[in-house]
């Protein structure tokens, strides 16, 4: 939260009695629960005097492993601070955003808290912001924690899209939300030898019997890789059974070789500095993750939804459209894993105002990704990188 901000606001707009005579506006939730985290957002009126000043209040949610992890908020006059928030905080998710009462909102909020105070994992900073949405416990029947739960959740289309789906919450342990594709009550709980893992990669095939399809699953668990076949049948679009067949670990490298895959890199000179490059510089940019590392600042671009869950062959990393690394040193570097999404970065570029600003020098295709491997090089140059990289130095 941004306390200069936050002081400047005249009346003390976070005083008791000014929050308890606040009014709601509207609140959405990103229907991305089956993800495993969620982004939420909620807008107040808060009388000032004789004005009413707005709160825009973001919350980040993991049900894994954070619990309620982010919050922020903008309180007063918009500046331009609330879409910036809302791009940082949930562009990446991939998904849409469903709109909530505010009892929901408060439940959705007192539900994460719970597992914060449950797991010992700090609260975010800001309470006093919303401890307010915290002073009367929200309670809700079936029936409404039914209708919220499906406003979590994206819908399902596909058998392939269901089981990813599936597996990818019991293998993070994250029964509450896999038992909700299910059909009835039936053990989840199939790896109690493991703690909760990360669902790296998935080949899906299709049973002997009607409606019935085998898993065969790159997981990673407490830094060690297993593959895990699973066998699964569904019915009406719900998983009715669920097995574990199997379960055997694999190297690190073995690992490496089933992720691998090809990357593809555009390298471009600057003719400007390379600060005047920002989130707003190209269409692609807004909501980009930003990661700055030493030699430059690193924007992961994402797919606006997440389809890749509904194929056969499921990867982790596959709702990353591509990325720009900006060096310091005056490149930029694009880079994706298929030539139609390099090329959608390409043309992104070039339609940009920046694009203007760049002249392009070279363009490679790897059998493996190795952008991650030149930005923790120390080389400040790409070309300088891709030639050591040719002569074993």
């Amino acid at each position: 939260m941004n306390k200069d901000k936050f002081k400047v606001i005249r009346g003390g707009l976070l005083d008791s009695a000014n929050t308890s005579r606040k009014t709601f506006v509207s609140a959405y939730v990103t229907n991305t629960r089956l993800m495993g985290v969620l982004g939420m957002y909620i807008h107040f009126k808060l009388p000032d005097n004789k004005a009413l000043f707005d709160l825009h209040q973001f919350f980040y949610f993991d049900a894994e492993e954070y619990g309620f992890e982010t919050y922020d908020s903008v309180l007063g006059p918009d500046d331009g601070r609330v879409s910036e928030i809302e791009s940082s905080l949930i562009g990446g998710l991939g998904g849409e955003k469903i709109d909530l009462t505010l009892k929901e909102a408060q439940y959705i909020l007192q539900e994460y808290v719970r597992l914060n105070r449950r797991e010992n994992i700090p609260m975010p900073e800001g309470f006093e912001e919303y401890a307010s949405l915290l002073e009367n416990d929200i309670h809700m029947t079936e029936p409404e924690l039914y209708i919220l739960m499906c406003k979590q959740c994206v819908h399902i289309d596909s058998p392939y899209e269901l089981i990813n789906y599936f597996l990818m919450r019991c293998f993070g342990k994250d029964f509450g939300a896999a038992a909700f594709l299910t059909t009835q009550d039936f053990e989840l709980e199939q790896f109690p030898d493991f703690r909760a893992g990360t669902f790296c990669k998935n080949t899906i095939d299709k049973g002997d019997e009607p409606d019935s399809y085998i898993s065969e699953s790159l997981v990673e668990f407490d830094d060690s890789y297993y593959v895990v076949v699973t066998h699964v049948k569904l019915e009406q679009m719900h998983i009715c059974h669920y097995e574990r067949i199997s379960a055997f670990r694999v190297s690190s490298a073995e690992a490496a070789m089933m992720l691998s895959r090809s990357e593809f890199v555009s390298v471009y000179k600057m003719l400007a500095d390379a600060s005047t490059f920002t989130t707003t510089s190209t269409k692609l940019t807004p909501g980009a993750m930003i990661t700055k590392h030493d030699t430059g600042i690193l924007y992961m671009i994402f797919h606006p939804n997440n389809k890749h869950v509904a194929k056969k062959e499921y990867r982790l990393n596959e709702d990353v459209l591509g990325m720009y690394f900006v060096s310091d040193s005056g490149q930029l570097i694009s880079a994706s894993y298929s030539l139609d999404e390099i090329r959608q970065l390409e043309i992104d570029l070039g339609t940009s105002s920046f694009g203007r600003k760049l002249i392009p020098t070279a363009k490679y295709e790897f059998q493996e990704p190795v952008l991650y491997e030149f930005i923790q090089s120390g080389f400040e140059d790409f070309e300088l990188f891709v030639d050591a990289i040719k002569t074993g130095e």
